[in-house]
């Protein structure tokens, strides 16, 4: 922890005159009116009568914090701080409730989690029969040539096994019985395949003999029949069909769903992972309207032409006040485990005839670190299995080479799942920051020694504590809609490990809660460069505050999932309280 500590420093004094001028620009009122025996101007907001933990190392705990207009002007006794409680000033009794920063997404899809509030949820589905069933009423609602699409299946945690079925997949036969005349495309829980009928088939031109695409694989039966699932880029023979550009008020109305449940789960910023020029600047249009109730910080999407086109001077950065900044560049190297599409050193153990699936080569990879530099944006790298880990350390190594003056970048390995033991401390060595999700830990252990074996498991799947002690920084998400917003549960997944049966996958690597805590606070700031204005409660820094019901850094560990979100607070202003 002293060498994570002294990363976070490192990063703090980087923007050291502009937190020290926005710290004394804050001080300077208070500090004049009470030199002058004058009283403090009043704040906007007061928070008090509870447990505050600020993540400030100079005063890690308070009884009460006030805010005026988005920024933090005071942390201290709730005495002290009732001076600047006037007329106007909404105060927020915790009765004893625990209040800590604003909770950082550390890697979500922020459009995927409205779009999923708007088709078939098939997350809580039993059995393929379920899914049927859905699609089937579906179509009683639908018009003539609609698209009916679904997301959230995962075979592995269905109650029994479809009949007749490949590696646990199921044939679309009976899908398609249901839906003669509309396409139909269900996508996996990772978001790495999709189920489609045959009406989506033919419209794709699908069959057969067509050929897999590069980074992509058509599953077909031992006679070579395709049985209507694709994997990773052979999705998008059938999704480039889609309607792919909706329109500004469908949009609009994802990003109200997507911001009304971050806010309802205590989400004050959220770390995209992936959005197009074309969205990035409808939000612009609303940060700089106000019409943005949380924060966002952005990877782009786009291909290597379309960023080497669109980024030459091109700056989205603390736009509409702090609401809306560009960071990154999203690639994605592999697939994922549950889709058997995690590239791997070694064949998977339940299927030894791969070993998953490139998606991005190393030298389009390559191309994108040197666009990265270039624009001064991080690298962020979807990848899942120990062969796309260990490509992504290797290109980000040759590239840190090649700046000729020291530059802190810390580029990113989005999941960072599956590690090769040789490869853990170099992301320490290197620089690069794991965004990983403790909740995957715990929804895919009890089959991931299927896919892996138990010797790889053990020694390389979500090796938190060993990423920790080799001195590297960990940033905490969910990577919603894989699985829900709700931070609780992934907070409660890396501190106990605790699958579903109550065992825990591997309980030695177990983060302790204030780890937890600071990955879902610092230690996302720090990923995205914000832990200048975000991450801790200290004077001059946004007020960004989520309020739990119960003390989860305290109560049993049992009980942190019976926490509820009291209040929500994004720049000093109440975005949620609970009914």
């Amino acid at each position: 922890m002293i060498e994570y500590r002294l990363q976070l420093s490192r990063g703090t004094l980087e923007y050291g005159t502009m937190k020290s001028t926005t710290l004394l620009a804050a001080l300077v009122p208070i500090l004049c009116l009470t030199a002058c025996g004058g009283v403090p101007e009043p704040a906007d907001l007061v928070i008090t009568g509870g447990r505050i933990v600020t993540m400030d190392p100079d005063r890690p705990e308070a009884e009460a914090i006030a805010a005026r207009g988005q920024k933090v002007v005071a942390v201290g006794g709730s005495a002290e701080i009732a001076r600047l409680i006037g007329d106007n000033t909404e105060i927020v009794e915790l009765d004893g409730a625990l209040a800590v920063p604003g909770f950082i997404e550390g890697h979500g899809h922020f459009t995927g989690l409205g779009r999923s509030r708007m088709i078939l949820d098939l997350t809580r589905v039993e059995n393929f029969e379920e899914i049927v069933e859905m699609v089937a009423a579906s179509v009683v609602e639908a018009g003539p040539g609609e698209w009916i699409l679904g997301r959230g299946w995962h075979q592995e945690k269905w109650s029994s096994t479809p009949e007749p079925n490949v590696s646990g997949l199921p044939y679309h036969r009976s899908l398609s019985e249901v839906s003669p005349a509309y396409p139909v495309v269900l996508v996996h829980a990772s978001g790495h395949a999709s189920m489609v009928n045959a009406v989506a088939l033919e419209l794709a031109g699908i069959g057969d003999d067509t050929p897999d695409p590069a980074g992509g694989e058509i599953v077909r039966d031992a006679e070579g029949r395709a049985i209507g699932v694709l994997r990773e880029t052979a999705e998008d023979l059938v999704g480039s069909h889609l309607d792919t550009e909706p329109d500004e008020a469908t949009l609009r109305k994802v990003i109200e769903l997507a911001s009304r449940e971050c806010l309802a789960k205590g989400i004050t910023s959220f770390q995209d992972a992936g959005s197009s020029f074309a969205l990035v600047e409808l939000l612009r249009s609303m940060a700089e309207n106000e019409e943005l109730d949380l924060r966002l910080w952005v990877m782009l999407s786009e291909d290597n032409e379309s960023l080497a086109a669109g980024l030459p001077g091109y700056e989205v950065y603390r736009a509409g006040d702090d609401y809306l900044t560009v960071g990154g560049i999203k690639r994605w190297i592999d697939g994922a485990l549950g889709s058997h599409g995690a590239w791997l050193l070694e064949p998977y153990t339940d299927l030894p005839t791969s070993t998953g699936l490139n998606i991005v080569t190393p030298d389009e990879l390559r191309e994108s670190a040197r666009l990265a530099l270039e624009h001064r944006l991080q690298l962020c790298s979807h990848a899942i299995g120990d062969r796309a880990n260990r490509t992504t350390l290797d290109v980000y190594e040759e590239a840190y080479e090649t700046v000729p003056e020291p530059r802190d970048l810390r580029w990113r390995v989005e999941h960072a799942q599956h590690l090769h033991p040789d490869d853990i401390a170099r992301f320490a060595e290197i620089g690069v920051v794991a965004a990983m999700q403790p909740i995957h830990c715990t929804s895919d252990g009890p089959w991931v020694p299927e896919r892996l074996g138990e010797e790889r498991s053990r020694t390389g799947a979500y090796v938190w504590r060993d990423l920790f002690e080799a001195g590297a920084v960990i940033a905490s998400g969910t990577d919603v809609p894989v699985e829900p917003v709700d931070p609780l549960p992934s907070f409660h997944a890396a501190v106990t490990r605790r699958m579903a049966d109550g065992e825990a996958f591997y309980p030695n690597q177990v983060m302790t809660r204030m780890e937890a805590l600071n990955a879902r606070t610092l230690g996302a700031a720090y990923a995205a460069f914000e832990e200048d204005i975000k991450g801790s409660l200290e004077v001059g820094k946004l007020a960004d505050v989520t309020v739990f019901s119960r003390d989860i850094l305290t109560i049993p560990i049992e009980e942190i999932l019976e926490a509820e979100v009291l209040y929500t607070v994004v720049g000093g202003k109440v975005r949620y309280r609970a009914r």
